[in-house]
């Protein structure tokens, strides 16, 4: 009769342990027996408290560093557009083509208008030349030196002249295509092919991911904290960028007492774009924390839970509340104690309580 009872009893520690285990779906085949003694090879970690950073969470928008507006520097009718929304383009690459028909007529002239003038400089240094020799030979007088010095001068400044008007041809040819001020995407096309524009006609938006930052508003009573440490962290879907740089600015918001600050994101991070809402936690101080390998917990549906293993090696499941999530580890808000011991494998822990090994002893 009593070995009816404890058939009965440890019946019933199975089917409990079988609703548990499909609840969570963690095995995904045949229920596992009831718990047991775990094998001495399982591996485990023992939870201790760690001193972390204390931290307020706030909400912020990415934004980038450098953005723009691209403009035409010359007049001209749009003759080719290479680039278009979404599109990916490196430094100085041409955007917009304008027709230069004009920018090269004018390049023309200024390049024959500078040869005319190099030439009269040339024959003006030498006349100069010969006249200063004459002079100092007693064969001309002061006056005729002083008219071959005064029409030197005036060709050596229509050279400048020339060279620089020159230049400025050749600048206007190269406002005709233009071109990206950095590596970026283009977030807007604002001209279409035929359309005449002018100098400071917007043609293109876009902005580049190379340098991304955060702004958010800070409330007057965590400013000071926040502008003595400096230090910050971004979550983007679950994972955690650090800042390399926190501004605050210098005058608050009369309508809602918050400080604007910008926080600033390392290059290049990955999966972060402008617009982007994310959560900015600002370090307040430190703070003991429970944390425990991503690895060790088990999340199906709104159950999180970990396997813990006893003293004499016996493995259960018990639920915890997870916190902040720490590079490859997860802060355990309740449910363990530091000091207590978790399977960091917790399929191989499953397993283990399935095996012969892991029979009843009663």
């Amino acid at each position: 009769m009593n070995m009816t009872n404890r058939g009965s009893g440890a019946w019933s520690g199975r089917r409990v342990l079988l609703l548990v285990t499909l609840g969570l779906g963690a095995c995904g085949g045949e229920p596992p027996p009831p718990p047991g003694t775990a094998p001495a090879g399982l591996a485990t970690e023992v939870v201790q408290a760690v001193v972390l950073p204390a931290e307020r969470e706030l909400d912020g928008i990415v934004e980038a560093v450098n953005q723009a507006t691209v403009s035409a520097q010359t007049a001209g009718r749009v003759l080719e557009i290479l680039h278009d929304v979404n599109d990916v383009v490196p430094a100085g690459a041409v955007l917009v083509r304008l027709r230069s028909t004009e920018q090269r007529a004018g390049l023309g002239q200024a390049e024959a208008a500078r040869l005319e003038a190099s030439a009269r400089e040339a024959e003006a240094q030498a006349r100069y030349a010969r006249i200063r020799d004459m002079h100092q030979r007693k064969v001309v007088a002061r006056a005729q030196l002083d008219q071959a010095l005064a029409e030197r001068d005036a060709a050596v400044a229509r050279l400048a002249a020339a060279t620089a008007a020159l230049d400025s041809a050749r600048e206007g040819v190269a406002y005709t295509e233009v071109k990206a001020p950095y590596a970026g995407i283009v977030t807007e096309r604002l001209v279409r092919v035929g359309e005449v524009v002018s100098p400071g006609t917007p043609l293109m938006r876009g902005f580049s991911l190379e340098k991304l930052r955060v702004t958010v508003d800070i409330p007057q009573s965590l400013v000071g904290q926040v502008r003595k440490l400096g230090r910050a962290a971004v979550e983007v879907d679950g994972r955690r960028i650090e800042a390399t740089g926190v501004t605050i600015f210098p005058e608050a918001d009369p309508a809602t007492n918050t400080f604007r600050a910008r926080v600033d994101l390392p290059p290049d991070a990955a999966d972060v774009f402008p617009g982007m809402f994310v959560k900015v936690r600002f370090v307040m101080g430190e703070q003991s924390r429970l944390l425990v390998p991503k690895s060790a917990v088990i999340a199906r549906s709104e159950v999180t839970a970990v396997y813990v293993v006893d003293e004499a090696g016996r493995a259960a499941l018990r639920q915890i509340r997870a916190g902040a999530a720490f590079g490859d580890r997860l802060e355990v808000l309740a449910g363990l104690a530091a000091g207590e011991r978790v399977a960091l494998d917790p399929l191989a822990a499953l397993q283990s309580l399935a095996s012969p090994a892991a029979g009843d002893h009663g």
